[in-house]
């Protein structure tokens, strides 16, 4: 019997600062499929310096674009990547095992070290961050959702120990401006769903995030950073919300 295959499945657009990072990590899986948007940048000449599995395909939605690079893959197993992770050297040698048994549940949720300026933060919520991003091939689906898309298992869902290294946010004007996109993405979606926000929560839900993060979950403990992520993340909810009330409002 031959040994279980790897797949590795990532979307880009204008990555060329983060990308070879991504792929140096999964130099050893069997394959390694990328599926561009039509960056603008060198995203798809790094990625060809990795794999000749480079397609292009117009936007069309997180989750839509990920099915379709899952589609192309033909290990038998997928993980699957943004183009800002990188697989730690303890995740890799985990995966080799779980390769090497053919045992195991269908998917593994893994735990996500969040990069903010240089630094892991480990509060605020945002460690262990589990994100399923490895899924026997069939057995997992990215739900279709506008915004902060996730997998469907069929099946159970186990939990590793290595984790993936998040490098998401290159500084605040970045998260400003990714801010601006995903909260029109999620206003809409909760106006399609038929979700409403009063104007009293233009003030309470951005404040409960804020002490979520930094009091709850203890975020002042990452100094600066928490305080700002927290002052960040308050505002992104501010923003959505906001956008949900304009739309009833018209």
């Amino acid at each position: 019997m031959t040994a279980p295959r790897l797949s590795v499945t990532i979307v880009t657009w204008n990555e060329e600062e983060r990308l070879a990072a991504c792929l140096e990590s999964v130099t050893w899986a069997d394959e390694i499929i990328v599926v561009d948007a039509g960056s603008e940048d060198k995203t798809v000449e790094i990625a060809r310096g990795f794999t000749d599995q480079v397609f292009t395909r117009s936007w069309v939605g997180f989750a839509a674009q990920k099915n379709f690079a899952l589609d192309r893959a033909s290990g038998d197993w997928v993980l699957s990547l943004d183009a800002d992770e990188a697989v730690t050297p303890e995740l890799r040698d985990e995966i080799v095992k779980i390769l090497a048994s053919g045992e195991g549940p269908a998917g593994y949720a893994v735990p996500r070290r969040n990069v903010f300026w240089g630094r892991w933060v480990r509060h605020g919520r945002l460690y262990p961050d589990w994100q399923i991003r490895l899924f026997r091939r069939g057995r997992g689906r990215f739900v279709d959702r506008s915004v902060h898309e996730s997998v469907a298992i069929d099946g159970t869902v186990g939990r590793l120990d290595g984790a993936l290294v998040h490098r998401s946010y290159r500084d605040v004007a970045d998260f400003l401006a990714r801010t601006n996109r995903y909260t029109t993405l999620a206003a809409d979606e909760w106006v399609r769903a038929g979700r409403s926000v009063g104007l009293g929560d233009l003030a309470v839900r951005p404040l409960g995030r804020f002490l979520s993060m930094y009091l709850v979950h203890r975020g002042f403990l990452d100094g600066w950073r928490g305080f700002l992520l927290a002052v960040l993340y308050a505002y992104y909810v501010f923003i959505r919300s906001a956008k949900i009330w304009e739309r009833a409002r018209r």
